[in-house]
């Protein structure tokens, strides 16, 4: 090996750009100019004449006063482009300039990322400037072909024992997380963050509220899963077109990963807002609208955006996908669609948050699809007798509660009152604990087998992979929401 030259300068020397990065972008600019002039603006729509672009395109308006701001093309009235703001307008007048920027919004992905907080468009909102080894990808692509999609056969360790052992996720698989607002969502997100065992992790957060953000960062990712995560930030407060932006620029950043032969774990917070932003673009477009007045174009982009997630022959990007159920109804249009989307579904309760059960996943009505491909037979069997258990205690709460029930009446309900608070205690797990894979089927399995184990006995974030002989006894805690 040869070694670097000193440096007789006395400086460092500027570095050259990647040739394949250049030629990149040479082959994909406009070699021609398109230019329109704004014509009507009607709500959050400006309609455009002179020009047309197709759909999709990026657009740059430009003020009498020589403000720029960013729109996209949704739809044509006639034949005039629909443009739907990606960034708030201001002072905005008929005749204003408009520019094509490119047909499709292009981003500046790389594994340099990392550790970074971007917009919808990719651009750093951390104060920091891009990487400059950074390749050029566009942010909506095609899924890949059903059979080029290996099957899924290895399990993701997620550091939280209900889902590794009832509700098992394998590597390219796609979960939603079914909860309605404030019942810990985004704790569990942070959770899966912290324990999982993906190579890289994408967060979006679409239609947050701003405050979240920093809150997100700091208290349910830390700094072990910031140090290893890309975070696509589009609040409240931002346009529909850059919160739908949001989601297919945290994926392509995702699929970017993959495609360089890591596994990804994405997580996309949440994918009900993103149906909402699509909602008022569509009936701004003139769409008509549907069940609960959502149009058909967002029943059409929801399957775009989860089939884009999944394993491929080079890596895999496994996707949990937030729902913000609506009055806590799970057959509201978007859950339901989304639940024949996924590979599998997790619950959070309400009633469980209420008593303090973190995390409030409910695993009687959660479900992961390809459980039974990932886990040995031994494994299976425990998590059906812990299910049989959780669901015979279920059927006799009331009587059990109020004392009706009488010890002897029935031996599975006898078995199912005595295994309750021993799997309780299993299922409940403090926010900053993390157990391996392996630890949690070892303590499932003597738990059914009626073998005493104290399922508190965790390693943290800092010693997960330590061995079972070194974990120390933590005190139960409560996460916040």
């Amino acid at each position: 090996m040869t070694e670097k030259a000193p440096n007789v300068f006395g400086f460092e020397p500027p570095g050259l750009p990647d040739p394949n990065v250049t030629r990149t972008l040479i082959r994909q600019a406009i070699a021609y100019e398109v230019r329109g002039r704004v014509s009507a603006v009607a709500g959050e729509t400006v309609e455009i004449e002179g020009m047309t672009a197709p759909i999709g395109s990026i657009c740059e308006l430009q003020s009498q006063d020589g403000e720029i701001s960013r729109a996209r093309v949704i739809g044509f009235r006639g034949v005039r482009p629909i443009l739907a703001p990606l960034e708030r307008l201001n002072a905005l007048s008929a005749g204003d300039s408009v520019r094509l920027v490119d047909t499709t919004l292009k981003l500046r992905v790389g594994p340099a990322l990392c550790g970074r907080v971007i917009d919808a468009f990719g651009q750093p909102v951390d104060g920091k400037p891009l990487p400059k080894d950074l390749m050029t990808v566009d942010a909506e692509c095609e899924p890949p072909e059903s059979l080029e999609r290996p099957s899924i056969d290895t399990p993701l360790q997620t550091g939280i024992r209900a889902i590794d052992t009832m509700l098992t996720c394998g590597q390219g698989q796609r979960l939603g997380i079914f909860a309605g607002s404030g019942v810990g969502k985004s704790t569990l997100l942070g959770m899966l963050a912290r324990g999982s065992n993906a190579d890289r992790i994408v967060i979006g957060m679409v239609g947050e509220r701003g405050r979240e953000v920093q809150e997100f960062l700091d208290r349910a990712l830390g700094e072990a899963g910031f140090a290893r995560s890309v975070v696509v930030v589009a609040t409240s407060d931002r346009p529909a077109a850059q919160r739908v932006s949001a989601a297919w620029t945290a994926t392509a950043i995702a699929e970017a990963f993959r495609n360089q032969g890591e596994n990804v774990l994405l997580l996309l917070d949440s994918v009900t807002r993103f149906a909402m932003a699509q909602r008022e673009l569509g009936l701004a477009a003139g769409e008509p609208p549907t069940t609960r007045g959502y149009p058909p174009s967002v029943f059409n982009l929801l399957p775009r955006l989860v089939e884009r997630a999944g394993r491929t022959e080079c890596g895999s990007i496994t996707a949990f996908y937030t729902v913000l159920v609506e009055g806590d109804d799970h057959n509201e249009p978007i859950a339901d669609a989304l639940r024949g989307l996924l590979d599998g579904h997790l619950v959070l309760s309400r009633d469980l948050a209420a008593k303090a059960h973190w995390p409030p996943i409910d695993i009687l009505h959660s479900l992961s699809r390809l459980q039974p491909h990932l886990v040995s037979r031994e494994a299976l069997q425990a998590t059906a007798i812990a299910r049989q258990h959780l669901s015979e205690y279920h059927r006799h709460a009331d009587l059990i509660s109020i004392g009706a029930y009488r010890q002897g009446s029935d031996p599975r309900v006898d078995t199912a009152i005595a295994m309750r608070d021993p799997l309780n205690m299993f299922l409940q797990q403090e926010a900053t604990q993390i157990t391996t894979l392996e630890d949690s089927k070892r303590m499932l399995a003597q738990i059914v087998s009626a073998q005493p184990v104290n399922p508190q006995a965790n390693v943290d974030v800092t010693a997960q992979n330590a061995p079972a002989e070194s974990m120390v006894e933590e005190s139960p805690g409560v996460a916040t929401n």
